[in-house]
């Protein structure tokens, strides 16, 4: 197998390690600092000669990335999965908030601005996820995908990784669940749909705020409010049972709007809604303090210390059953406000589970045909 190359992480740093704005132009981090796994930190400096005016702007660079496996297992009390595929490593959408930046440190990168422009793309996946669902041992159970970068990010509309797994899963009648913020997700609903008749497929789209200058400083270049709603529509309509994730909810900055995203969703035809709490683990904490101190300075101070109540005084905990909701009395309110919302709109009514009893194990050259 061709060994690939990583490249090493471009630090630069302008006073307080914040990179200069027009290199960063329509990204979400505000700093590439180095990743917790290296030996060494490097940084560029102006050393007097105005060298920092010669560097260049940070752009998207895609590395093909062959894997061994597909398919990754987790154990995770709170979480409602035990398996998924993730097609794309980084993620261009650029949203500060997101807990899949520490992974990027394993790869020899930052979770800053690396993360956003540094992407790799799981080229084999398609024929990795046949393979394995092939193995006799494989029991089928819902899969999850989106669950830590998005598969539906920019660059799936000339890679069609996304959809080259979604054929197999069709192909195999494998339930699938997809998580996305994007309205890419509607070009696969002649796959979706047809999934979803048969009671395997749903999809959950994200919506963080409706305001479209803050989604625009967050989510730098995920799709609109707008056009997320529209994709819930186009989903629900085409019979594909759709949830509206608000997620994150950042208290002191979005948590006004969780009714309000709720009520849009109902109305564009979202049969479920679900909700996750900000998290700020490892390098995000750096980042989002980074990011909220520039974009809403006014905000920053009442937004972290709500946090901190939120987390026994910390950025984060990471306990099970609390990550994701936070505790003490600002956490039960914004839980509170979900669930009446929730009843009040008529949410969460169907609890039946996509369908595993259709599977059929795809048999590969020189394998013998099942009998029945």
């Amino acid at each position: 197998m061709r060994k690939r190359q990583r490249e090493k992480p471009t630090i630069d740093a302008t006073p307080g390690g914040l990179v200069d704005d027009e290199r960063r132009r329509g990204r979400g981090a505000r700093s590439n600092h180095t990743g917790r796994f290296e030996g060494e930190r490097r940084e560029t400096f102006d050393d007097g000669w105005e060298g920092l005016g010669e560097l260049d702007a940070f752009k998207t660079t895609v590395f093909d990335d062959p894997a061994r496996t597909i398919i990754t297992r987790n154990d995770s009390p709170d979480i409602s999965f035990d398996r998924s595929i993730n097609p794309y490593r980084g993620c261009e959408h650029g949203c500060i908030y997101c807990f899949a930046r520490p992974t990027h440190c394993f790869l020899g990168h930052s979770a800053g601005l690396d993360f956003e422009t540094k992407l790799y793309a799981r080229t084999n996946a398609a024929t990795l996820l046949e393979r394995e669902l092939a193995n006799p041992r494989y029991q089928p159970a819902c899969m999850a995908i989106g669950t830590n970068t998005d598969p539906y990010q920019p660059i799936e509309r000339e890679r069609r990784i996304m959809r080259s797994v979604l054929e197999v899963l069709e192909r195999t009648n494998h339930p699938v669940g997809i998580v996305t913020k994007s309205a890419l997700i509607t070009r696969d609903i002649d796959i979706l749909a047809r999934m979803a008749a048969r009671g395997l497929a749903r999809a959950a789209i994200s919506v963080t705020t409706l305001d479209a200058k803050i989604a625009r400083a967050m989510e730098p270049r995920a799709p609109t409010p707008r056009r997320r709603l529209d994709a819930v529509r186009q989903l629900a309509e085409a019979g594909i049972p759709t949830t509206v994730m608000v997620a994150p909810i950042i208290p002191g900055l979005t948590d006004p709007e969780v009714e309000r995203i709720l009520e849009a969703a109902k109305e564009a035809g979202a049969r479920s809604a679900g909700y996750v709490m900000l998290r700020l683990p490892l390098e995000i904490s750096v980042l989002f303090r980074e990011w909220l101190g520039s974009a809403f300075p006014d905000k920053a101070d009442r937004v972290m210390h709500l946090m901190q109540s939120m987390h026994g005084g910390r950025d984060y905990t990471s306990e099970f059953g609390m990550r994701m909701r936070g505790s003490g009395p600002y956490a039960e309110q914004i839980g509170a406000r979900f669930r009446l919302a929730v009843k009040r709109l008529g949410f969460n009514a169907d609890h039946s589970e996509l369908r595993t009893d259709l599977f059929r194990r795809p048999v590969l050259a020189g394998q013998q045909m099942q009998l029945f």
